[in-house]
């Protein structure tokens, strides 16, 4: 999966001063879809914490497995290669899908779960630390575009244009992240955070506090007071910092433009904060290329996002 930014986020994880027989923190890691994730979370014994912890962490394997680019045994591989036939999918695969159309709609197609062929391209520029050939990149771009996803949710089916190539790097890890945290919740642990390269999200408040307390360097007064207390939330950062290549002196982030097909040059660092990880997931990716002039027009689409866009030197 795609990654964020994460040396921008510095997690303010203060051990609380409550009584220890009201609940007790615990500390977990592991490595999955390419990075590590982190959890804190409370429980009043360790079995209950093992337990819920271990659960979470197959339950992001499991959606890692259904949704990676990178495998080529995965369910969303597997679905790009039925051309343009009506294909029926998992129920998450067709959550994540839905959910990625709606924010490339709102965003004016700033976020794109088609990006596949021009990533692929990058990815190689990326390795060779050379520009994609003009051609390629052309025939690329004509294959990039949500619109060409159909849904049917009655028969929870997707069809797709023989040559749209899917990408949820920007999307899936967000998502994956907060079905971890409902597994902790089912597990009994409702206080918890989760961090995966730039990813947040965060239950019920520590014991003895209102909210987790995140600090986010460089963001706005009023986006870093809302970090500052944080619950039943999601906090996402994008940008150049973590994941570049510069090609003739000119750094080329990660995050590709679908307009243009090109890695983006403007070294915005986006950071949202939404009530569900997935759209602050997508949300951070689509402001970093909607840019400094049209970001705060997409933010007005979302109800109760808070966002933070400023540029990097």
């Amino acid at each position: 999966m795609g990654t964020a930014s994460r040396l921008l986020i510095v997690l303010a994880l203060v051990q609380q001063g409550s009584p220890a027989a009201v609940s007790t923190p615990f500390e977990y890691a592991q490595v999955h879809m390419g990075m590590e994730v982190r959890m804190r979370l409370y429980a009043p014994a360790s079995p209950i914490a093992e337990s819920a912890a271990t659960a979470a962490f197959a339950r992001i394997a499991a959606l890692d497995r259904m949704m990676s680019d990178y495998r080529p045994d995965s369910e969303l591989r597997r679905l790009q290669g039925n051309g343009d036939a009506w294909t029926p999918v998992s129920a998450e695969l067709f959550d994540v899908l839905q959910r990625s159309v709606a924010i490339a709609r709102k965003t004016d197609g700033a976020f794109d779960p088609t990006v596949g062929p021009l990533v692929r391209l990058w990815r190689e520029a990326r390795a060779r630390r050379q520009l994609p050939e003009p051609a390629a990149l052309q025939v690329a771009k004509t294959q990039v575009g949500w619109r060409h996803v159909s849904l049917d949710p009655s028969r929870r089916a997707v069809r797709m244009a023989a040559e749209v190539a899917l990408d949820l790097g920007g999307i899936a890890k967000g998502y994956i992240l907060q079905e971890a945290l409902r597994e902790l919740h089912t597990h009994g642990v409702s206080s918890a955070l989760i961090e995966a390269g730039g990813d947040i999200v965060v239950g019920n408040a520590p014991p003895g506090r209102s909210g987790w307390r995140i600090e986010v360097p460089g963001a706005s007064a009023a986006f870093a007071a809302r970090a500052n207390d944080l619950t039943n939330a999601a906090l996402s950062t994008s940008g150049p910092s973590a994941q570049y290549v510069e090609i003739d002196g000119v750094r080329y982030s990660h995050v590709i433009d679908p307009r243009t097909g090109l890695g983006l040059t403007n070294n915005l660092t986006a950071r949202v904060i939404a009530a569900d990880a997935a759209t602050a997931d997508a949300l951070s990716t689509a402001l970093t290329v909607a840019g400094s002039d049209r970001w705060r027009t997409i933010v007005t689409r979302f109800p109760h996002v808070v966002a933070s866009v400023d540029r990097v030197q």
